[in-house]
């Protein structure tokens, strides 16, 4: 029996490979071997569906997380560790078996329902028919995932900032079926009303959305024409984010219900937001503490000076340079940074001595009789 091809493999990655590379390969193979590209190739077809069958796996951060785990107990024909239970091959196949995985053997060994996740993937009996009844009830529409890049003060402070993303949701038209108006819905020829076709090598049969019905299981008689029989169309939406104070780069935030809208009734998923905070001119960042650069003359900092210094909100705060201050000394101000989480942090004057480029004959003589002096 052949084993179903690791989809490590398929992509030509290592299994350490981050999810940027999984992607920069993805998109360059699926590129390259996509049918229309390939007209005279017979076997093009077949290669961009194992391609998009891995992917979709392991480029979704938790479908790979679970399939690692599969992979590691050897349940894809002996790749990686290969944990057995008593004589049978891990992976429940009985040896001389032909290539049908047993999920139900995975209901056991603490991997967090992976037969769940995998038992569609590679025809789980019952439970993959449950798992296609499902997939034609109501479902939830999915997580959206933008990139917010917002104001330095803004996100310091907290406000809000408006986001436009791209989302597909249900036809209005047709609520979804790909159907004209007064158009009946048949039978797929594609994959029989299962909603699934399958391809694989040896005995295992993995599975995928049907293309011809997107995996609905019917078609049109006359395809809708709002969505050409798609059953979505792209939406652009403008959503008001409320950033909360005290974000960095890097923080995320979960919207609940402002993603995608769900179909046939299914609840619409969440938008996911990830921040990216624009450099000030003026302040920098430490933690929760502002830092103020505030430049000074040399003879300021030898003689000592009284300094203002804007805080973030524009009110002003009087800050008392000694004399002799020294180039990047810092002055703290208690109480005037970045709020977050009920905690406050400071504003740190630091100080940037200017020496001048030039000076006049008299800045000079002045200069060299300064020097003069200080030698006794």
């Amino acid at each position: 029996m052949a084993p179903q091809q690791d989809f490590y493999a398929i992509l030509g990655v290592p299994a350490s490979a981050t999810q940027d590379e999984l992607k920069k390969k993805y998109r360059s193979l699926a590129s390259k071997h996509h049918p229309d590209k390939n007209p005279n190739d017979p076997k093009a077809a077949d290669t961009f569906k194992a391609i998009s069958e891995a992917y979709t796996t392991l480029g979704d951060p938790d479908k790979r997380k679970q399939y690692d785990e599969m992979r590691r107990l050897g349940a894809f024909g002996g790749f990686g560790g290969g944990a057995s239970r008593g004589s049978r091959p891990a992976g429940g196949a009985r040896p001389g078996a032909s290539g049908s995985i047993n999920m139900d053997d995975f209901g056991d060994v603490g991997i967090g329902g992976l037969g769940d996740l995998f038992s569609p993937m590679f025809g789980g009996g019952a439970r993959a028919g449950a798992q296609n009844a499902r997939t034609r009830g109501p479902q939830r529409g999915t997580d959206v995932e933008a990139a917010l890049e917002v104001p330095f003060r803004t996100a310091a402070m907290g406000g809000k900032v408006a986001v436009e993303l791209d989302l597909n949701e249900e036809c209005a038209t047709c609520h979804g079926s790909g159907a004209a108006p007064g158009a009946r819905l048949e039978t797929c020829p594609e994959c029989s009303g299962r909603g699934t076709i399958s391809f694989g090598q040896g005995g295992f049969a993995v599975q995928r959305p049907c293309p011809v019905c997107l995996g609905r299981g019917q078609v049109p008689t006359v395809r809708c024409p709002t969505c050409a029989g798609a059953g979505e169309v792209r939406t652009r939406k403008t959503v008001q984010i409320t950033v909360p104070s005290g974000v960095d780069t890097g923080t995320k935030i979960r919207l609940k219900g402002q993603g995608a809208r769900g179909t046939k009734g299914g609840p619409p998923g969440d938008l996911l937001i990830t921040f990216s905070v624009k450099v000030d001119r003026f302040y920098k960042r430490e933690s929760l503490d502002l830092i103020a650069p505030v430049k000074i003359s040399i003879v300021d900092a030898t003689l000592g000076k009284k300094v203002n210094v804007k805080t973030l909100d524009g009110t002003k705060v009087s800050i008392k340079i000694p004399p002799g201050t020294q180039n990047a000394k810092r002055f703290r101000v208690r109480g005037h940074g970045i709020e977050k989480d009920n905690q406050k942090g400071d504003l740190i004057v630091e100080v940037e001595v200017t020496v001048p480029e030039q000076l006049t004959p008299e800045q000079e003589e002045a200069m060299k009789a300064f020097a003069e002096a200080m030698k006794h």
